[in-house]
């Protein structure tokens, strides 16, 4: 099969394309699925940069997100049949084989029926970001209506999913951006308010957006100075969650002060730690976003489709230009 592939860990030039052995089911659980788009995500890149710090072999094929239909059933697989249009997200962890690829083996309990309303290419650019978002304010921050809600990078992958999460419970949301364009985009989607971090104190918008109490939410998506100034604009007993690992330097006294609640969103540690409770889990997510975006209540405005034989440019794509919504690798 064709296949995109990495040999040692480096920039976009170590990405090849080229044959890769077919993969075969090796338990009852599984689906083969000829694959006929895969999402690029910030994690592909830094798997391609640092494979050995993640649990996967060399070559390694790139890829977690994934959208095609259904070639293999196991004998113990009852909720999908052959022919079946499905996406799923599942890094080539422990064993397993990435998704930037003609062919995949899938833990079926990852998997869900692709929504009928939206094309391959939209489907594969959904599972991770929307399994993140929703654990993230769902699982962790308990979101609910009239909350408020500070979402970074909101034009982002991740970021555009969780405003629309948000605004379906009722949530009041803001979220940073760094131009007019992504502002658009953001306030498009329902964002009620968008801050310029650029040119803007986001403390200061923050506070005054909500009369000084400070969000009852913030979502993290960049890290680092920007996890920590999630402490000084949270309210007192709030929520701020993040989908970074905090710097060794993270100064928590003003967290620690506020009485703030932490936590941490990685949606890898179902399959990285093999927990099927939490696979179950994410598979559901994804049944659920499969109704939400039938109804049109959940949407992907932004895709930007590249053939598999580009893949060294969406990378750098994604890398370099930091897109509004998400990036896409075919395999039709």
């Amino acid at each position: 099969m064709k296949a995109v592939f990495i040999q040692q860990g480096g920039g976009i030039e170590v990405l090849k394309v080229g044959d890769m052995p077919d993969p075969a089911i090796s338990n009852d659980d599984q689906l083969l699925v000829k694959i006929h788009a895969a999402g690029i995500n910030p994690v592909d890149t830094k798997i391609r940069m640092a494979p050995e710090c993640f649990p996967v072999p060399l070559p390694c094929i790139l890829g977690c997100d994934g959208a095609g239909v259904v070639e293999q059933v196991g004998k113990h697989v009852r909720n999908f049949k052959v022919g079946d249009e499905i996406y799923f997200s599942q890094p080539g962890f422990n064993s397993r084989q990435g998704t930037y690829a003609e062919y995949a083996v899938v833990d079926s309990s990852l998997a869900a029926h692709k929504p009928q309303s939206i094309s391959f290419e939209e489907a594969a650019a959904a599972p991770l970001v929307l399994i993140t978002a929703w654990e993230a304010l769902n699982d962790r921050a308990h979101i609910k209506a009239n909350d408020h809600i500070m979402i970074h990078a909101g034009a982002g992958g991740v970021g555009h999913v969780a405003i629309q999460l948000a605004k379906l419970v009722g949530a009041n949301v803001c979220t940073s951006v760094s131009n007019k364009n992504k502002a658009d985009f953001v306030q498009q989607l329902g964002a009620d308010k968008a801050i310029f971090y650029k040119d803007e104190d986001v403390t200061e918008s923050v506070l005054n957006w909500t009369q000084q109490q400070g969000v009852d939410i913030a979502f993290d998506t960049i890290g680092g100075e920007v996890l920590e100034s999630c402490f000084s604009y949270t309210r007192v007993y709030g929520d701020v969650v993040s989908i970074l690992q905090p710097t060794a330097d993270t100064n928590w006294g003003e967290a620690r002060k506020r009485n703030l609640r932490f936590s941490q969103e990685l949606m890898l540690s179902a399959v990285m730690l093999e927990l099927e409770e939490a696979k179950t889990h994410q598979g559901n997510i994804l049944k659920q976003g499969s109704k939400l975006f039938d109804k049109q209540k959940l949407q992907l405005p932004s895709v930007k489709v590249f053939p598999c034989s580009q893949v060294q440019e969406a990378h750098s794509y994604l890398e370099t230009q930091h897109p509004a919504g998400k990036v896409v690798l075919s395999f039709n």
